[in-house]
């Protein structure tokens, strides 16, 4: 994973090969059910209104922390098969861009993350203490990620 930071946003980014074809791995990014089994435990995507991935669809995602449950807001942005954008605001105003590139045996997932905090506390919180588990934490969900649509 690439790690990119100016003055007014920073970017995670990273790619898997996914044994998988592009349809199973958009299915595995973009069906809620499927998308539970690989995001963190502590985070929870909740529909603002019916599910689905369609542009201009809401959710919320939510990080299951005692007493705060911090949320982001989303709005999909841009969709085809391969590709989901979700836009959000909250505590991180950014994008986070799912992007399936087909090869011949395999499919390459780029997942880009970028974002600004525009709080300066909770920024200075986030380098401090989240910025790494966040990088870990991006990795390990791509690994688990790949698991399910390759079993799909």
């Amino acid at each position: 994973m690439n790690l990119a930071v100016n003055s007014n946003s920073q970017i995670f980014e990273q790619t898997i090969q996914i044994n998988a074809s592009l349809e199973a791995v958009d299915r595995t990014i973009t069906d809620r059910q499927l998308m539970h089994q690989w995001l963190n435990p502590a985070l929870r995507c909740d529909p603002i209104g019916e599910w689905n991935t369609a542009i201009g669809a809401k959710s919320r995602f939510i990080l299951q922390v005692p007493l705060i449950n911090p949320a982001l807001e989303s709005t999909v942005i841009e969709r085809h098969l391969g590709l989901v954008v979700w836009e959000f605001n909250g505590f991180f105003k950014g994008r986070d861009r799912w992007e399936c590139i087909p090869e011949k045996d395999f499919t390459c997932l780029v997942n880009r993350f970028q974002f600004q905090i525009p709080n300066p506390v909770v920024a200075f919180g986030f380098k401090t203490f989240a910025a790494q588990w966040t990088r870990k934490d991006m990795q390990a969900q791509l690994l688990r990620l790949k698991q399910v649509a390759e079993s799909i």
